[in-house]
């Protein structure tokens, strides 16, 4: 029997467990299904990329639509390792847009307006630039400026500002239209994981025990209180209560399916699958949104890009550099300039997020160049409107959740992207740009009208892998916690992850995570 028992140890579930730990009275357990954040990969920023082809991901098959028909089966990407996403991820730094937190306010959620939740952006935060009303210093998290800056980023960031971009300092400051350097998730040339910011200083509390390679399959309930889960280890079925509080953290993706594998979720869908119902919540699983991104690729005239660091030699000259510095290409996270700006010119928010990668073939499933020398100008539909679900195949715990995103469902979603790709394209044709392009490589470059570019985003957009909102937090019918994060309709369980986001925020959501589970924290505290 322990206190409290958090189920995920990605960046939210890292947070809650560390932040809970700090009481000695309370005794705490974190179980994480993937492995020890101890892989090279994770903490080079430069090599993170590396991480897609290894076993620190798990992949699961998606439901395309009609118009969505692949050759290849679309898959579903999650982190598996302790950290998460922000073990695994380019270690981006955004927060969205005031309007997205105080939109959760409007929606139900009382007490996470923007100024409700900046506090907790606060106090996560270590940032080696900034101490302002809008960023804090002395936080867990590292957050700091791109150690190593790529002359192919300040020469696309002129043509972004030829084409009629300002210059944005601070995307964070709670107006990121323009474009800049993105600030990164690391601290002396290392990436700060949640395990690392949170986790690590935490090691030696004799009151925290982390357990990884662990997979919970079932929250144990005694009527409708949460009193235990029951896990499997090294091929052991075991169990283990809690005396106070568990707490779910397990992503938007595996959340409602372990609520529903529990008991708890649409009645008629636990009913078909032969599970005994707990707690009827139509919510669970339903909600599902995902920014949705494509990449333009281009072919370059010259080594302008990190690609050659690809070749033995340069290689080895940034692994040098490096070990010996901290700096140099592997200091990278190898995208560190981008902007937010319109598709839709009436939009009260930019619904577009451009991301520079100063290379081609870096992230997975983006093509590279022949001659091996390219970049990629990668962007995302950042406020969409379209919704997908979350369920289950069957009562296994071991089989995988069925998801359907519904991408580009709603009509809105494809016509912003394709003027996203347009501006995209324009921006690189700047004169300031233009010497370095041989030609736009992906789509092809004869690809030149707005229908044509349609269908390439029809054929070749990709999910960001920001899945979110699948346990809606809210008071209404539908949503699945309350603004306490309580399960409704059952003690003695929380849930905190991006699932919980009544909508997606505008931009990367890692920080985001981290901030819910800052403030998770001080709810359970506070509720003793």
């Amino acid at each position: 029997m322990v206190d409290f028992i958090v189920i995920g140890g990605g960046s939210t579930g890292c947070t809650i467990a560390s932040r809970l730990s700090e009481d000695a009275a309370a005794s705490v357990v974190l179980f994480e299904e993937g492995p020890r954040d101890r892989s090279p990969y994770i903490h080079i920023p430069g090599a993170y990329y590396k991480t897609a082809q290894g076993p620190l991901l798990k992949r699961y098959a998606w439901e395309p639509t009609a118009d969505q028909q692949r050759s290849e089966t679309p898959t579903m990407v999650q982190a598996s390792v302790l950290g998460g996403g922000s073990s695994v991820n380019a270690m981006i730094y955004i927060r969205g847009v005031p309007a997205d937190y105080d939109g959760w306010a409007e929606q139900g959620a009382a007490g996470w307006s923007y100024n409700d939740v900046l506090p907790y952006f606060k106090k996560a935060e270590d940032n080696e630039r900034f101490c302002n009303d809008v960023h804090g210093v002395g936080g867990p998290l590292g957050v700091s400026d791109p150690i190593n800056i790529h002359p192919l980023t300040k020469v696309w960031l002129r043509a972004c500002q030829q084409y009629g971009l300002p210059y944005n300092e601070d995307f964070n400051s709670g107006t990121p239209e323009g474009c800049g350097l993105y600030q990164i998730t690391a601290k002396n040339g290392f990436r700060s994981s949640a395990a690392v910011a949170y986790l690590a200083p935490a090691r030696q509390r004799r009151n925290l025990t982390v357990k990884t390679g662990c997979r919970v399959i079932r929250i144990l309930m005694q009527g409708n209180k949460a009193v235990g889960v029951e896990y499997i280890e090294k091929g052991v079925r075991q169990v283990m209560h809690a005396d106070k509080e568990i707490v779910l953290s397990s992503g938007a993706i595996n959340s409602p399916r372990l609520l529903m594998l529990s008991g708890i979720g649409p009645a008629a869908q636990l009913q078909e699958h032969g599970i005994q119902v707990i707690q009827d919540l139509p919510g669970v699983g339903q909600n599902l949104q995902d920014h949705i991104e494509v990449s333009l690729v281009y072919e370059l005239t010259g080594p302008h890009s990190y690609d050659k660091y690809k070749k033995p030699f340069w290689k080895m000259l940034a692994g040098l550099q490096y070990a010996l510095f901290r700096q140099g290409p592997a200091a990278s996270n190898l995208i560190e300039g981008g902007a937010f700006w319109w598709g839709d010119k009436a939009a009260s928010h930019p619904d577009i997020q451009y991301f520079m990668v100063v290379g081609a073939g870096i992230e997975e499933g983006v093509d590279s160049v022949p001659g091996g020398n390219g970049c990629t100008l990668n962007l995302g539909q950042i406020r969409p409107r379209s919704r997908g679900h979350v369920g289950l195949y069957s009562a296994d715990p071991m089989s995988p959740p069925r998801i359907v995103p519904n991408y580009f469902s709603d009509p809105y979603d494809i016509e912003s992207l394709v003027d996203g790709c347009l501006v995209g394209d324009e921006i690189m044709a700047q004169a300031a740009f233009k010497p370095y392009v041989a030609r736009r490589h992906v789509p092809d470059s004869g690809i030149r009208s707005r229908e044509a570019m349609k269908q390439f985003c029809h054929r070749e957009a990709h999910a960001a892998l920001h899945p979110s909102g699948t346990c809606r937090m809210g008071v209404d019918e539908l949503a699945v916690v309350g603004p306490d994060l309580k399960v409704h309709g059952i003690d003695g369980l929380r849930l905190a992850d991006a699932s919980i986001m009544p909508t997606l925020i505008s931009g990367n959501p890692n920080s985001v995570c981290i901030m819910i589970g800052e403030k998770a924290a001080d709810l359970i505290r506070g509720a003793r």
